[in-house]
């Protein structure tokens, strides 16, 4: 059975549809720059009367007749009104001209971008990534659905020898279609919750020349500080739950691709499966998403200032932050970044000094994700699943917005007060 394609897809578009949505781009002119972007694109049209904000549609179906096939919403599952906006933002955002797709967590993003990996083909990854994607291929690779190869994503001849082997192993050249392509290049970076950073140019280049799929999971850097596809990626991963929508107050994930069979595919998958947002839950991120420039701004600043000095901290063995110079990820992340990033690790040795650390923090938060207004602590081995490569005694902390004085203040406290081990 073939399920409608989104009206929006080039192909399948109806353009005397009533609910058809103009092309990100033609909303304004490409001159405009990020933070405009995030606060313009995708209004209502400027009507008597019309509201400023898109309104949210609750609606499980669509009025229609005739075959779905011609571009029509058809059913809630296939498409609502309310990811439109948000969809086309990120779409723009990230410099492609489809919009992109929304669903309903992170995860169900990272399961669907897995899917284009060919029964039996070979996905790279990251040895440090988010676990629940780590997690996730682990599982799927244990079923037999494809093999899994780890890599130190920062070591580009390693990542380029394990596109070779598994080119050798397959033998096949990249399609174009869901589950067709042999072998997927899967980066993150900077990585969670070490900081590497990928070559970013240089991988997409030999994972092309191997035939390889390359799929980036851009949650930490946003499309403000690094956007993939301009680099030559073929599919771009977020957690909108993190920055995107940045109040730590929904669970979204999403994916963009300039390739309109990729976007097809996966936009089939996400309707098979169900893997769709609420659209509350879409229009609170485009709320989150308007301010994301401010946002990322300010958490910026403060990781810069916090990681200087916490480098010089004697109770901290070492300090990952591109932003430093000294950090081994600081060149490449100056060539293909606009910004650092709002995420510092630090080793503070033994894992029950990390727990000290953590809980006499008053101010910082300890919880797990990221990307919120409000600062966030978490000593990531605390979670079973977490690489054993990651130290027993790392510390992740997610910048927030608030005054840097105030998040020093409660971190240098919480350094002195507890226990140290040397």
């Amino acid at each position: 059975m073939s399920l409608p394609e989104d009206p929006r897809t080039p192909q399948t578009a109806n353009p005397a549809a009533p609910h058809s949505v103009q092309p990100p781009h033609s909303a304004a002119p490409p001159s405009l720059r990020p933070e405009t972007v995030v606060v313009e694109t995708a209004r209502p049209a400027r009507e008597d009367d019309a509201p400023v904000n898109l309104p949210i549609t609750v609606s499980s179906t669509f009025v229609g007749v005739g075959e779905l096939a011609d571009g029509g919403r058809g059913y809630g599952r296939f498409s609502n009104p309310t990811w439109d906006p948000f969809e086309e933002a990120l779409a723009r955002l990230e410099g492609c001209e489809l919009p992109g797709l929304l669903y309903g967590s992170g995860l169900a993003a990272i399961a669907s971008a897995l899917e284009l990996t060919a029964p039996g083909g070979t996905v790279i990854m990251p040895a440090h990534t988010y676990q629940g994607a780590l997690v996730g291929a682990e599982e799927a690779a244990a079923k037999g659905r494809f093999d899994l190869v780890t890599v130190d994503i920062a070591d580009t001849e390693a990542v380029l020898a394990a596109l070779a082997a598994a080119k050798a192993k397959t033998g096949v050249e990249r399609a174009g279609i869901l589950g067709d392509h042999p072998v997927v290049l899967w980066v993150e970076s900077p990585t969670n919750p070490m900081l590497e950073v990928a070559d970013l140019p240089a991988l997409v280049a030999g994972a092309h020349a191997h035939g390889a799929l390359v799929i980036v999971d851009n949650t930490f850097a946003t499309p403000l500080l690094q956007r993939p596809l301009d680099m030559g990626a073929d599919v771009v991963v977020h957690s909108v739950t993190k920055y995107l929508a940045g109040h730590s107050d929904v669970v979204l994930g999403a994916v963009v691709t300039g390739d309109p069979q990729v976007r097809a595919a996966l936009h089939h998958d996400r309707s098979i499966r169900g893997a769709i947002a609420g659209p509350f839950e879409a229009w609170l991120a485009l709320r989150g998403l308007r301010t994301l420039a401010l946002r990322m701004e300010r958490a910026c600043e403060n990781a810069q200032v916090l990681a200087e000095r916490l480098a010089g901290h004697p109770a901290v063995r070492a300090v990952r932050y591109p932003g430093l110079p000294g950090d081994a990820g600081h060149a490449r992340a100056r060539a293909q970044m606009s910004g650092f990033g709002a995420i510092i690790s630090i080793d503070l040795g033994p894992a029950g000094v990390a727990e000290a650390v953590v809980g006499a923090c008053r101010l910082w938060t300890p919880a797990t994700s990221l990307g919120g207004v409000e600062s966030l602590i978490e000593r990531r081995r605390r979670h079973t699943a977490e690489p054993a490569t990651v130290p027993e005694g790392l510390v992740r902390l997610s910048v927030g917005i608030e005054h840097v004085e105030d998040l020093w203040a409660d971190l240098e406290l919480a350094l002195r007060e507890a226990p140290h081990q040397h």
